[in-house]
C-alpha cells in the first residue's frame, strides 16, 4: 500500500473568482487571479503538476516527490509507473535554480531504483548531469547530481558514457568540495569508474592522485574508505604507481598506517601499499629511506588479525618479483614470518604460509627457514581442522622442498611424510595437489622414498589417477614417476593396479597431464617386467600414436617409447627392425618378424598357446641351464604358496618327530592333524598353475661355451668378428653359393622343426639350416654373451645382417708428428656366402648382401 502524499501548495488558478480568499493575499492586478490553496494526497496529481509552466508549482511538486520517494523503494516504483522520471529529467535543466535544485533532489533519491536507472539510461540523462557539475551550480545540485551518477556508474555502458562526455574531470574537482556529501558521492562515482582501464589512466593524467590522497585526511571514514578503494584500483597500472611515488604517496600511507584511529581501514591501506610495492623501484625507495623496516615492524605489531593478514598478503605480492625477494631477504623477512606462524588465527596462518611459499622461491630463503626451525611449525599446520590452513601449509612446504634436499629431510624428520600421505585423501583438489608435490620433492631421496612407500602413498596416488581434475592429475603423475624410480616403487605400482590408469592418462587431452604420464611411463619402463606389463596393457600403441601426432608429441613421449622398447628388445626389434650394439639380448628374446606400426606385439607366452600354423616361425633364444631353471622355478612356486601353508608343512614334519614321546591317543590326534595338513597342502599345490617357460636350448648353450673358449682369447677385433661369423655359419648349415641359394631348402627345415616340437616357437639352437635372419640373430645372441659389440638390422625378403664398427690403428709416425686417429667405419659381417668377410657399409658388395 502506497504511503500517502501530503501536498499543500498555492496554485494560481486560471479562472476568475470575483472573491477574495479568507487569507488576505497580496493585491491582485486589475484582472488578477485569486490565490488558491490546494491540498492533494494523490501522487498522480503531483506527477501531473510536474508539467505545469509555473515555477512555483514545479518547486512544490518536486519537493513533494522528493519527500514521497525518500520513504521507500516501493514509493519510487510507483512514481516510475506514474511517469515521474521523464519530466524530472527535463526539469534538471530548468532555467529556475530552485526548480533545478528540487528536481535534482527528487531524481537523486529515485536513482537508486533499478527501474529509474533503466529509464535514465534510456533518456540519455548523463550529459545533463555532467553539465550541472560546474562550479557555478548550487552545492545541493552537486550533491544530487553526483548521487545520480553514482547509481548509473555501476553499469558498464554508463561508465563509458561518463568518460566519453568528460565527466571524470569535474568529478575530480568536486573531491575538494567543502560539502562532505559531495565529496563522498564524487569519490564513490570515481571508484566505480576506475574499474575501467581508460578511467584509471584518466585519473593519472588529470592529476587526480593528489586529490585522492588528500581525502585520506578526511574526518569521515566512509570517504577515506572510498578513497583507498579508488587508489587500490588505479595503482594496478605501472605508470600510475610511478606517479604515486612522485606524489609522496608512501609517506601519506605510512602515516595513515601508524595512526591507531584509522585501524579499521588499515587493511584497505595495505592493499594500496601491496600494489605499489610490486615495482622494485618502490621497494628500493622504501629500503633506502628506512620505511621498509617500519612496514615490517607494523606487520608484526598489528593488533587486529585481519590487518595483520592483509599486511602479510602484501609481502606475498612483493615476493612475486625475484628482485623484491632479494630485498626482503636482506631485511630478514623470514624471521618475521616464522614468528607469525605462532599467531592463533587462521587468517594470519594462511597468509603467512602463502608468503612463505612466495618468498622461498629464493634459494637463500629456503635455507634460512630451515635454520630458523620454521619447517616444523608449518608441518604441524598440516593437521589443522581448517581446510584452507592445510592447503596453505602444503603449498608452503611444496615451495620449501622444491630443489632443496635438506628441507626435504627436515620435513621427513618432522613426520611430514605421513601427514602429506594423509592429505592425499583430502577432499580439496588444491590441498591434494600441493601434498603430492611435497611427496614428489621428498621422494628424490632414497631412504625417504622407502618411508613414503611404506605409508601406502602409491595406493592413494593410484586412486587419484582416476580423477578428472587436471591440475591434480598433473601433480599425481609426477609423484608416481618419482616414487617409481626404483624397483620397489615400480613393484608397488604394479601390485596396486596403477599401471592401467597411468596408461589411460596417456590419452589425456591436457598437455601437462599427458606429458607427466609419459614421463611416469618412461620411468617405469626401466624395469623389464613392468615394461612388458605396460606393453600388454597397450602403452606401446598409445605412445606410437602420440609420437605420430605433431601437436601431441613431446620429449617425454619420445623418451617413454624409447625406454619401453629398450626394456623389451623383442618388441623393439619387431617394430623398429634394429638393435644397436648397446641393446644386449638375454634369455627369452624372440623374433617373430616385422610387426605393423600401430599393432601390438604378442607376448611369447601368448604365442606358445597358438596351434601350429603356416605363419613364420618364432625363433627364441634361451641358453639357461636346466638345473638353474629348476631352482628358479621351485623358488617361484614356493613364493606362490601362502606363508601359512609353508609354515604348516614345516610344523607337521617337526610334529611327527615329537609324537614318539607322547601317549598313544595323543599320537593318533597328531597323525590325523598331520594328515589333514598334508591333504590341504596337496590341494593348494594343485591349485597353483604351472606357468609357461621358455624351452631350454642345450645346442645354443653349447655354442655360447664354444664361442667363449675360441673367440675371447683373440685380441684383434676384426679377427674376433670373423671367427664368430665362421662359427655361426657352420652352426647354420655352412656357406651357400650365391647363385645356388634356391637349393638351400631352409623353409622345409623350419617346417619340419615346427612339426617336431609341435609349436610355432623354435629354439635357435635347433636351426641347422638358417638363412640370413637366422644367422644374424644367432650372431647377435652369441656376441652379446661374450662381450662382442655388434648391431642387428632387419631388411626385406627375409634379409637381416649384423653391423660392426672398426677403427684402424694409426701407423708409426715420428715423435714430433701429431697422431691423427681415423674415423671409425661400419662394416657388415658376411654370414652366408664368404663367412667372416667384412663388407664396408655403402659399398656395392654390402648393398648386394642386403638387397639381393
Amino acid at each position: 500500500m502506497l504511503l500517502p502524499l501530503n501536498l499543500s501548495i498555492i496554485c494560481w488558478c486560471h479562472f476568475r473568482t470575483g472573491k477574495r480568499a479568507k487569507r488576505e493575499p497580496e493585491p491582485l492586478p486589475k484582472d488578477g487571479i485569486d490565490p488558491l490553496t490546494v491540498e492533494s494526497k494523490s501522487a498522480a496529481t503531483v506527477v501531473l503538476m510536474l508539467r505545469s509552466p509555473e515555477a512555483a508549482v514545479l518547486v512544490r511538486a518536486c519537493e513533494a516527490i522528493f519527500r514521497f520517494a525518500e520513504k521507500g523503494d516501493e514509493n519510487r516504483s510507483s512514481l516510475v509507473g506514474l511517469g515521474a522520471v521523464e519530466p524530472l529529467t527535463r526539469l534538471i535543466s530548468h532555467e529556475d535554480k530552485t526548480v533545478r535544485k528540487n528536481a535534482f533532489m527528487a531524481l537523486g533519491v529515485m536513482a537508486s531504483n533499478i527501474d529509474v536507472k533503466r529509464l535514465m539510461k534510456k533518456l540519455n540523462v548523463i550529459p545533463s548531469l555532467i553539465n550541472k557539475l560546474s562550479p557555478e551550480e548550487d552545492v545541493v545540485v552537486h550533491e544530487y547530481a553526483t548521487l545520480c551518477l553514482v547509481s548509473l556508474s555501476v553499469d558498464f555502458t554508463c561508465k563509458i558514457q561518463i568518460y566519453d562526455h568528460e565527466g571524470l574531470e569535474p568529478l575530480l574537482h568536486l573531491l575538494s568540495s567543502p560539502d562532505p556529501d559531495v565529496q563522498k558521492n564524487s569519490v564513490e562515482c570515481i571508484c566505480n569508474l576506475v574499474k575501467d582501464f581508460s578511467s584509471r589512466v584518466g585519473v593519472r593524467e588529470l592529476n587526480g592522485l593528489h586529490l585522492l590522497l588528500q581525502l585520506l585526511r578526511s574526518e569521515f571514514p566512509m570517504i577515506q574508505q572510498l578513497a583507498l578503494h579508488t587508489l587500490e584500483s588505479v595503482t594496478t597500472d605501472r605508470d600510475t604507481r610511478a606517479a604515486f611515488r612522485a606524489e609522496q604517496g608512501f609517506n601519506i600511507l605510512l602515516e595513515f598506517l601508524t595512526t591507531k584511529e584509522f585501524s579499521d581501514l588499515h587493511a584497505e591501506a595495505l592493499a594500496v601499499v601491496s600494489n605499489c610495492l610490486e615495482d622494485v623501484e618502490s621497494l628500493q625507495l622504501l629500503q633506502g629511506t628506512g620505511e621498509l623496516e617500519k612496514l615490517l615492524h607494523f606487520v608484526m605489531t598489528a593488533s587486529m588479525p585481519d590487518v595483520q593478514a592483509s599486511a602479510v598478503q602484501a609481502i606475498s605480492r612483493l615476493a612475486q618479483s625475484s628482485e623484491n625477494r632479494k630485498i626482503l631477504h636482506d631485511q630478514d623477512v623470514e624471521k618475521a614470518l616464522v614468528d607469525l606462524l605462532a599467531v592463533e588465527n587462521d587468517g594470519v596462518r594462511i597468509a603467512t604460509c602463502q608468503a612463505v611459499a612466495a618468498v622461498s622461491q629464493l634459494l637463500a630463503c629456503k635455507d634460512t627457514f630451515r635454520h630458523l626451525d620454521g619447517i616444523r611449525p608449518i608441518v604441524r599446520l598440516l593437521s589443522c581442522e581448517g581446510g584452507a590452513v592445510r592447503e596453505a601449509a602444503a603449498h608452503a612446504l611444496s615451495s620449501l622442498t622444491d630443489g632443496n634436499q635438506l628441507n626435504a629431510y627436515a620435513v621427513d624428520e618432522a613426520e611430514g611424510a605421513e601427514l602429506a600421505v594423509q592429505l592425499l585423501q583430502d577432499g580439496c583438489p588444491g590441498t591434494v595437489q600441493h601434498a603430492a608435490a611435497v611427496l614428489t620433492h621428498m621422494a628424490s631421496q632414497g631412504p625417504v622414498r622407502s618411508g613414503i612407500l611404506a605409508r601406502g602413498a602409491m595406493r592413494v596416488l593410484t586412486e587419484l589417477l582416476n580423477s578428472t581434475h587436471d591440475r591434480l592429475l598433473t601433480s599425481a603423475t609426477r609423484a608416481v614417476a618419482e616414487l617409481a624410480c626404483d624397483a620397489e616403487g615400480r613393484a608397488e605400482l604394479k601390485n596396486v593396479g596403477g599401471l592401467a590408469p597411468l596408461i589411460t592418462l596417456l590419452k589425456s587431452n591436457h598437455t601437462d597431464v599427458r606429458r607427466n604420464a609419459c614421463w611416469a611411463v618412461s620411468v617405469c619402463a626401466n624395469d623389464e617386467p613392468t615394461a612388458t606389463e605396460m606393453c600388454r596393457l597397450g602403452a606401446l600403441e598409445v605412445l606410437q600414436e602420440i609420437n605420430n601426432s605433431v601437436s601431441r608429441k613431446n620429449k617425454s613421449s619420445e623418451l617413454a617409447l624409447q625406454r619401453l622398447l629398450d626394456s623389451n628388445l623383442s618388441v623393439k626389434y619387431s617394430l623398429t627392425g634394429r638393435l644397436c650394439s648397446t641393446d644386449i639380448t638375454a634369455d627369452g628374446f624372440y623374433d617373430l618378424g616385422q610387426a605393423k606400426v600401430g599393432c601390438g606385439v604378442p607376448a611369447l607366452e601368448d604365442l606358445a598357446k597358438q596351434a601350429v600354423n603356416q605363419h613364420r616361425a618364432v625363433i627364441v633364444v634361451n641358453g639357461k641351464p636346466l638345473d638353474q631353471e629348476a631352482v628358479e622355478s621351485a623358488e617361484d612356486r614356493q613364493q606362490d604358496v601362502p606363508t601359512e601353508t609353508r609354515s604348516s608343512s614345516v610344523t607337521s614334519s617337526k610334529g611327527s618327530s615329537r609324537t614318539q614321546s607322547k601317549v598313544k591317543g595323543q599320537g593318533r590326534r597328531d597323525d590325523d592333524k598331520q594328515r589333514d595338513e598334508e591333504e590341504r597342502k596337496t590341494q593348494q599345490d594343485s591349485r597353483v598353475e604351472k606357468s609357461w617357460t621358455v624351452p631350454y636350448d642345450p645346442a645354443f648353450h653349447s655354442l655360447v661355451r664354444e664361442a667363449a673358449s675360441t673367440i675371447l682369447p683373440l685380441h684383434d677385433q676384426a679377427e674376433s668378428y670373423a671367427a664368430l661369423a665362421k662359427l655361426v655359419c657352420v652352426a647354420m648349415g655352412g656357406p651357400t653359393d650365391f647363385m645356388k641359394q634356391h637349393d638351400f631348402h631352409w623353409e622345409l627345415h623350419i617346417s619340419e622343426l615346427k612339426f617336431e616340437v609341435q609349436s610355432n616357437i623354435i629354439p635357435i639352437g635347433k636351426v641347422k639350416k638358417g638363412t640370413y635372419y637366422h644367422r644374424a640373430l644367432l650372431y647377435k645372441a652369441l656376441a652379446d654373451r661374450i662381450g662382442v659389440c655388434c648391431s642387428l638390422v632387419r631388411g626385406s625378403y627375409s634379409r637381416a645382417w649384423n653391423e660392426v664398427v672398426l677403427t684402424d690403428t694409426p701407423t708409426d709416425t715420428p715423435t714430433d708428428t701429431p697422431i691423427f686417429y681415423p674415423k671409425p667405419k661400419s662394416y657388415i659381417v658376411d654370414l652366408m656366402h664368404n663367412p667372416g668377410s667384412l663388407l664396408k657399409c655403402g659399398t656395392p658388395a654390402a648393398v648386394q648382401y642386403q638387397m639381393i
